[in-house]
């Protein structure tokens, strides 16, 4: 934010990024998916498949309760129907470069929680198509075709369903091609694949993000995939590093201070849901309960999409008041959520001292009145 387009100039000393700006975008668009397309080779698609109809019910109930109480705090917040809808939606979906990111940092790519989150972030992005599908019908033209929406959310749930069930098909055939001697030509195949499987992606409106990490889904059970981790990590790093950088770059922080209270209502809401969705989930999955903590504390992250959905509103013409308030809330759950997933754990301890002396209080006071 101290060195983006909108920071100040000190008379003939300009250390604003403006004329870069677009290839920094788009270097950390790339980014995000080394940091997804990593995640994939870490995971266990075999894992994922059987974990199915928990992601299926875990994701309903996710995406439900945190659009529902995004919806109404728009509501309650006196903001007109459209402007609510964006809200409910920008207060939605987790973003994946952040999860991606706590899942590295803290190595919990092989917890049992792991497979939960990721199939959970899928389970947003076929949200995710169908939402803009909605929202964008109604924002830019006025109108909406369910047999449109309909349409676009079977593409994007065929699209991700069809990758993984070719992927395990095609595992000795992936194994025999991915069979090279020169690191160089490695490393050109392993790149082209990303980035076509990613924009094939886009093109159908699937996140390019979800793509990448499909396709690191499907390698990771390829016996090239210990050469490929070892070969992203430089790039996942440096270029994660830049996506982190070039978010900092689209927030105009002389703008946020209107939007304070609201962000910081927001977020706390969204902290609220988003730990009851994930203990409720993580029980019906059968994980303990300091993983389904870390479930919820992990998908608490809000990023790239939010920005995406808050910037089709300001196309749309609706309040100049959502960027700024996207930009905070974003921005204070981009913060907490990876402080709060490291400490899960020493959360959890202090949520159970609690209850277990408020039981005992209750024991006490039952016997007192016996």
């Amino acid at each position: 934010m101290a060195v983006g387009p909108h920071a100040p100039q000190f008379g003939v000393f300009d250390f604003r990024f403006i004329e870069s700006g677009s290839l920094i975008s788009y270097m950390g668009r790339i980014g995000v998916l080394f940091l997804l397309f990593y995640l994939g080779l870490e995971s266990n698609v075999s894992r994922l498949i059987k974990a199915g109809r928990s992601i299926l019910k875990g994701g309903s109930l996710y995406i439900g309760i945190n659009f529902s109480i995004g919806f109404l705090f728009g509501y309650l917040t006196g903001f007109p129907l459209l402007e609510t809808l964006i809200i409910a939606g920008l207060t939605t979906v987790s973003s994946s470069a952040i999860v991606a990111k706590i899942l590295f940092d803290y190595r919990r790519t092989a917890n049992p929680e792991t497979g939960l989150i990721l199939g959970i972030t899928m389970f947003e992005d076929v949200f995710l198509a169908v939402y803009l599908s909605l929202i964008s019908g109604i924002i830019l033209s006025g109108a909406s075709s369910f047999a449109g929406v309909a349409s676009s959310g079977s593409i994007a749930l065929g699209f991700i369903i069809g990758i993984v069930l070719l992927g395990r098909w095609a595992t000795p055939l992936l194994n025999r091609l991915f069979r090279i001697s020169s690191s160089e030509t490695f490393v050109i195949v392993v790149f082209a694949c990303l980035f076509i499987l990613a924009g094939l992606g886009e093109t159908i409106h699937v996140a390019e993000s979800i793509g990448a990490l499909l396709l690191g889904l499907i390698l990771g059970e390829t016996e090239h995939s210990q050469r490929m981790e070892k070969l992203v990590v430089p790039f996942r790093d440096f270029f994660g590093a830049i996506f982190f950088f070039s978010f900092g770059l689209s927030i105009d922080p002389f703008t946020l201070g209107g939007a304070v209270w609201l962000a910081v209502g927001a977020a706390s809401v969204s902290l609220i849901a988003v730990t009851l969705t994930g203990l409720v989930v993580g029980k019906r999955s059968g994980l303990s309960p300091v993983a389904s903590l870390n479930s919820g504390f992990t998908l608490l992250a809000r990023g790239e999409f939010s920005i995406i959905i808050v910037n089709l509103a300001l196309a749309g013409g609706l309040m100049a008041l959502l960027h700024p308030f996207a930009a905070l809330y974003v921005l204070i759950l981009a913060s907490v959520s990876p402080l709060l997933a490291k400490e899960s754990e020493r959360i959890y301890g202090v949520y159970s001292r609690i209850a277990e002396r408020l039981k005992s209080s209750q024991e006490a006071t039952n016997e007192e009145d016996g």
